[in-house]
């Protein structure tokens, strides 16, 4: 970083990211952070993290309490936007299966930044850009928008596809021929739909692939809570070389995955 950091952070332990964060301040880089007022069992940690990231010079803010959960991993370093599937934690950078993606698309940065700011303030948030996906602001349109337009194949990493809408959206898509295969959970079967669980590596990232052509990687599961009432952010990639990546190492997660797997589906 030569100017500036703005990092969003539900989870954070890792010693070697704070130090680069210091560091940052030492070169005379301003850096802020957004610091959620709450995750599961861990509010002391944050209390904690805040009072040292302070003393070491960052700009450090809490988010409202609003919203059961800001629960977004989101980055932005020099007019660069990182979207995180995974929290700045060893079990989930080391022992995890995720995804980040950066882009230096300008509009998306912008947008992502415009976020950032009204997070920090405390203000309404005012979607204006329809691949930076948010909840509970525009979650579930973007994300049900991208699963219709599937027109053969659609790869999901997910651990808790749960809301009856999504739900209801795949099983169409099924019926329109195309294939849906998920690494993580279905709420229930869905015949057509094959699903394994990973067997080596935790998961941790909400991820879609469709039709090797175009990615969603973010913090929002197809569930409810996710879409409607929590902070969630993803990003929308339409970029043939990142989709095929992720495409690539999905099926060798799938070929080491195992689990139940609908009979009416290809495996």
């Amino acid at each position: 970083a030569k100017k500036t950091v703005d990092v969003v952070i539900f989870r954070f332990d890792r010693a070697d990211l704070e130090e680069a964060l210091e560091a940052a301040v030492a070169r005379n880089v301003v850096v802020r952070a957004l610091i959620a007022h709450t995750n599961r069992g861990g509010e002391k940690t944050l209390r904690k993290l805040e009072a040292r990231l302070l003393k070491s010079g960052v700009i450090v803010a809490r988010t409202a309490d609003d919203l059961p959960r800001y629960h977004a991993k989101m980055m932005l370093v020099d007019g660069a936007l990182y979207v995180f599937g995974f929290n700045y934690t060893k079990l989930d950078i080391v022992k995890s299966r995720s995804f980040g993606v950066m882009t230096r698309d300008a509009k998306l940065v912008k947008e992502a930044a415009a976020l950032f700011e009204a997070d920090t303030v405390r203000q309404p948030y005012v979607p204006s850009h329809p691949r930076l996906v948010v909840s509970p602001e525009t979650s579930r349109v973007r994300l049900a928008a991208f699963i219709k337009a599937t027109k053969r194949e659609l790869l999901i990493y997910d651990e808790q596809v749960t809301d009856n809408a999504m739900q209801k959206l795949l099983q169409d898509r099924i019926k329109a021929g195309v294939q849906v295969r998920i690494i993580g959970q279905l709420e229930k079967q869905i015949d057509g739909i094959a699903t394994r669980r990973l067997q080596e590596l935790r998961l941790h990232v909400r991820a879609m692939i469709r039709d090797g052509s175009a990615a969603f990687v973010g913090s929002q599961s197809l569930r409810k809570l996710e879409l409607d009432a929590r902070r969630e952010v993803g990003v929308i990639i339409q970029d043939t070389r990142v989709a095929r990546r992720m495409q690539s190492i999905f099926e060798a997660d799938w070929k080491s995955a195992s689990g139940k797997t609908d009979a009416t589906s290809a495996a």
